[in-house]
């Protein structure tokens, strides 16, 4: 599958290692090189390239106050020399400063954004609104977690590259399921690979059947854009074990794996996505060893969390 012929902005340091971790092996996308890494990067790589491809100056994006994505896509915008417009969403029930100033929200601004806070997802749509019919065909939409049939050829890339570093067929690639682009691009590009390989799908942001439907958007949608045929169900499986009490907040098995990991690898996990998706790791040592964690990474909302972690 040749993705050479998209507009691209070349974002990342690619490839990603992929390292021999914990009993498991590891997929570094919290290594991509940029601003502080993570999955959003490649979808940006496609998404902002995109967006220049069309003559486009300006940018607006949506997440929650620690958006990961929106954190990338302020960088990238400071990169590019694009005008980004981050709308932050009150999607957590927290008002302490370390949630609402520190981690992403921080580094939002300081990559050059200008921040809007509104309080929920009527109200960022309603902001899009004004934005669009301010600027009008200058101005780029990016979904939430930039999770597009362009968004998501960042993580078919992301398949075929590991699949180039793989010297096995890995029983499970586990990955956080939030927007599902990520977890989309994965399904697609190893099923192109022709990979006996399932990709578990561990919820994060919506229930499991939210997150089923958003995933099956992306996979249509992304194949369209291919002319591929839809990956068969047998190669993707979602678990909800982990969802806890709902998007952003911690649970006390994803705390424990951040502790562990950071005291005995120096690898660090988030508390929102990551941490809660390496929970549902197997334990037993013959499945670890043939299963892929794809690190999405996320380390910079650790700050906002950190009485819940110290």
């Amino acid at each position: 599958m040749d993705l050479s012929d998209r507009p691209r902005a070349h974002l990342g340091v690619w490839p990603t290692p992929l390292h021999d971790v914990d009993g498991l092996w590891m997929k570094r996308e919290d290594l991509s090189g940029f601003g502080f890494g993570g999955n959003k990067v490649r979808k940006l790589e496609f998404l902002l390239g995109a967006a220049i491809a069309r003559g486009q100056s300006r940018v607006v994006t949506f997440g929650a106050l620690q958006s990961n994505h929106v954190r990338a896509t302020a960088a990238a915008c400071a990169r590019l020399g694009l005008r980004l417009e981050a709308v932050a969403v009150q999607a957590v029930p927290r008002t302490d400063a370390d949630y609402t100033t520190s981690g992403n929200a921080f580094l939002t601004e300081l990559y050059g954004a200008t921040r809007h806070v509104v309080p929920d997802d009527d109200a960022a749509s309603a902001l899009a609104l004004e934005l669009m019919a301010e600027h009008g065909d200058d101005l780029a939409v990016v979904m939430p977690g930039g999770s597009d049939r362009i968004g998501t050829l960042g993580h078919v890339d992301s398949a075929l590259e590991l699949y180039g570093q793989l010297e096995f067929d890995p029983h499970e690639v586990v990955v956080a399921a939030s927007t599902c682009g990520t977890m989309a691009g994965l399904v697609i590009g190893l099923a192109a690979a022709d990979v006996d390989t399932v990709v578990r799908g561990v919820c994060v942001y919506h229930s499991r059947e939210q997150t089923e439907a958003a995933l099956r958007d992306l996979l249509t949608q992304t194949c369209d854009e291919l002319g591929v045929a839809v990956p068969d169900d047998d190669r993707w499986v979602l678990d909800d074990s982990q969802f806890g009490d709902g998007y952003g907040i911690p649970s006390e098995a994803g705390l424990r794996e951040i502790r562990r990991l950071a005291t005995t690898t120096g690898i660090v996990l988030d508390p929102v996505y990551t941490a809660k998706a390496y929970a549902a790791l197997p334990s037993d040592p013959e499945l670890r060893r043939r299963t892929v964690f794809m690190h999405t990474g996320g380390g910079p909302s650790l700050f906002a969390y950190r009485t819940a972690l110290v």
